[in-house]
Parts: structure tokens; sequence; C-alpha cells
């Protein structure tokens, strides 16, 4: 154990890794928003600022929760994929979305996901994960990615709906 955790109990542990806002919200938007450019990351709806986007990525870098590598396309950019051990916490998220969704005040069009999520259960989120280890790990794929595409698809049906209701009230 390293001399700067504070205990060697799991959920502290885990906590040290990944408990802070941003690092969560980085690894969300990495998961189901397929986000992997600094930049991107950086329009997070949040608002997270450039030095602790920077900071946290670092982190997480640091602790194998992501790889970072040159993008091959641009010279000043890196690309950042999720490793085996952030693409396990892809039932965490759903738990949390599920919990976020039961207790707190959430709007329709960014719980659409983690109902979706929770509905699914374990075999959605099996293949989700399979989805994940093809785009950041490179291992084959049985069949098209269809998780994020599903997910994506039903917040921007959300989107579309509320915007015809508001032109039309």
């Amino acid at each position: 154990m390293k001399d700067d955790m504070r205990s060697g109990c799991p959920i502290n542990l885990s906590l040290e890794v990944f408990g802070d806002k941003w690092s969560l919200l980085i690894i969300r938007d990495m998961i189901f928003g397929g986000k992997r450019h600094f930049r991107e990351l950086l329009r997070s709806q949040e608002g997270i600022s450039s030095n602790i986007l920077a900071d946290r990525l670092k982190m997480l870098v640091e602790q194998r929760m992501l790889t970072r590598r040159d993008d091959p396309t641009h010279k000043q950019k890196a690309i950042y994929s999720l490793t085996e051990m952030t693409i396990a916490l892809v039932p965490i998220m759903a738990q949390l979305g599920a919990w976020g969704r039961r207790y707190l005040p959430v709007s329709e069009e960014l719980s659409i996901r983690a109902e979706l999520m929770e509905n699914g259960g374990p075999a959605l989120w099996d293949r989700f994960m399979d989805e994940l280890r093809h785009d950041h790990l490179g291992t084959p794929l049985d069949g098209p990615p269809r998780v994020r595409a599903t997910l994506q698809a039903a917040y921007e049906e959300v989107v579309a709906r509320k915007a015809r209701e508001k032109a039309t009230a």
C-alpha cells in the first residue's frame, strides 16, 4: 500500500483514486459521451477549468485509469483511452445514475441514459463494456456497437421532443 493512502479499506482506496467530482465526470464523459481529447472533455456541461482538467487527466493516467498517446492526426493533440479497470466501473456508474434518478431532481434529457442503463441491467452493462474494450483497448467485438448509439439516440429524442413542446407552448 502506498504511504499516502489513508487506510487499506477498499472503499477508501477506491475514493483515493476516483473520489473527486471532476475525475468521475471525466470518466463519465469518456464512457457515455465517447470523448477522447482534452478539448472535448473541456466542453463538459459542468464547466471544468483547463487547469483542473489537465491535473485530473494527469492523475488518472498516473493511477492507470486512463492511458495517453499522441494523436497521429495532429501533433499537438493527445488521445485518452479507458483502461480495463476504468471500463469495469460501468456497473457502478449505472448504479450511481439509477440512485440519482430515484432520489435527486434530475432532468429528463440528462437522465434518460441512466434509465436505459438501469432497465438494461447487467446484460446491457456487459455489452457496453465489450464496446468500450473494443473502442479503447482494441479487443474484437461480436456484432456492431449499439449501446452507446442507443443511449445517444434516446438522449437526442428527448431533447428534440422537449424542443417541439417548447415551440408549441
